[in-house]
């Protein structure tokens, strides 16, 4: 357990609806030494690995993403929610823990057979970040890793993305 990450992470109960313990990541970024933890830590895991671009989706993991990509000097994807992105998108439908949703991306911002770095701030059941590393693929990408600063494994998110390989810089185990 990273002490830095948790102490950072508020814990929100009966959010969204009564029963769910939310982890808001809030306090990462509005900390500033969590917050260059955070990086730091995103620096030292995907060190040496090329990249030829980061996909994020919207919108927290834009936050994590944007200076990863900066830094790396390698294009920033984004993966938005439905009628958001103007010009030619193409889009992905799945299952949220509480409903459903709807994924887009512009296929113009997906470098051909690039490999492909896909970010968000919190890896629960897996469903928004397989219908993002989807999207890329649709698009002519190879999604490499995933990364996210939360996991909850106890959601089983390795049923919903098939093999893909994920890292996680903290875990909480139940709910």
């Amino acid at each position: 357990m990273d002490p830095i990450i948790d102490r950072a992470i508020r814990k929100i109960p009966d959010f969204p609806k009564p029963g769910i313990l939310f982890y808001d990541i809030t306090g990462l970024i509005t900390s500033p030494d969590a917050f260059r933890h955070v990086m730091d830590r995103l620096r030292q895991t995907y060190s040496g690995q090329p990249f030829d671009a980061v996909a994020a989706v919207e919108s927290r993991g834009f936050i994590f993403a944007a200076p990863f990509a900066l830094e790396r000097q390698i294009p920033l994807i984004l993966i938005r929610k439905a009628g958001k992105l103007p010009g030619q998108t193409i889009r992905q439908d799945f299952e949220l823990e509480y409903g459903t949703g709807t994924l887009e991306l512009q296929p113009v911002d997906v470098p051909q057979a690039g490999k492909i770095l896909l970010m968000d701030d919190l890896l629960a059941t897996g469903g928004t970040l397989e219908a993002a590393a989807s999207l890329l693929e649709r698009a002519g990408g190879q999604v490499s890793e995933i990364f996210c600063v939360v996991g909850l494994p106890f959601l089983h998110p390795e049923k919903k993305l098939h093999g893909r390989s994920y890292t996680t810089l903290i875990d909480y185990d139940s709910e």
